[in-house]
């Protein structure tokens, strides 16, 4: 697990993300630097990501994730137990499929699902699955959700849930992200497998950074 702080390397600003001078590097923790506006609202505000815990909450904690990655399945019930004790906090899922077409499909099929309302409950079946997300094993635990395949299947084409992928890929390679899980809360950004009390911490001094606590 490497702490990593996002930091500004110019000060040009429009309101398209590729011209943002950003980039994620370790920097002095106690010389924080700021993330830009458009970075930021295009990170914690898209409205094709799932959002949990509180949609209102004072601080957002985006989470960067593969169906096929051991570690964020691993960190299901510590994000659960976080947003269980902050009634603050908000959590915004960013589905970046970097584990091939498997995941590729898995990331589409659910996000599709929001659509039904049960993006929750599928999400927590993906995370759940024994072996790889892949187009055999996600249409299951579809059906085990009663959920329309062929609706499903259409919906994975429609151009949110593209937009989606699309933008995960775009931020994770302008702040120069290792993989997945990566959590950012703030300008801070952590990657890899985190306990409870790490997620807390980080959402800590995302609040003392941003003048929240």
């Amino acid at each position: 697990m490497i702490p990593r702080r996002l930091v500004l390397t110019g000060a040009a600003a429009c309101g398209t993300l590729a011209a943002l001078p950003l980039r994620a590097a370790v920097s002095d923790p106690d010389r924080p630097n700021p993330m830009p506006e458009e970075l930021r609202k295009a990170l914690e505000r898209d409205p094709t990501a799932p959002v949990l815990g509180n949609p209102d909450g004072d601080i957002t904690l985006s989470v960067f994730f593969d169906y096929n990655c051991p570690h964020c399945r691993k960190m299901v019930g510590p994000i659960q137990a976080l947003i269980s004790l902050d009634t603050q906090l908000r959590v915004v899922y960013r589905e970046w499929p970097v584990f091939g077409e498997g995941s590729d499909f898995a990331a589409r099929a659910s996000l599709a699902s929001l659509e039904t309302g049960r993006y929750w409950q599928f999400h927590s079946a993906l995370m759940a699955l024994n072996g790889r997300a892949e187009e055999a094993s996600v249409m299951r635990a579809a059906r085990r959700l009663s959920l329309d395949e062929a609706a499903l299947r259409r919906g994975m084409e429609a151009e949110p849930v593209t937009r989606h992928i699309g933008l995960s890929f775009q931020l994770a390679e302008h702040m120069g992200l290792m993989g997945t899980p990566t959590f950012i809360a703030g300008d801070e950004a952590v990657f890899g497998e985190q306990s409870r009390a790490d997620l807390a911490a980080l959402v800590g001094r995302g609040r003392r950074t941003l003048g929240l606590a």
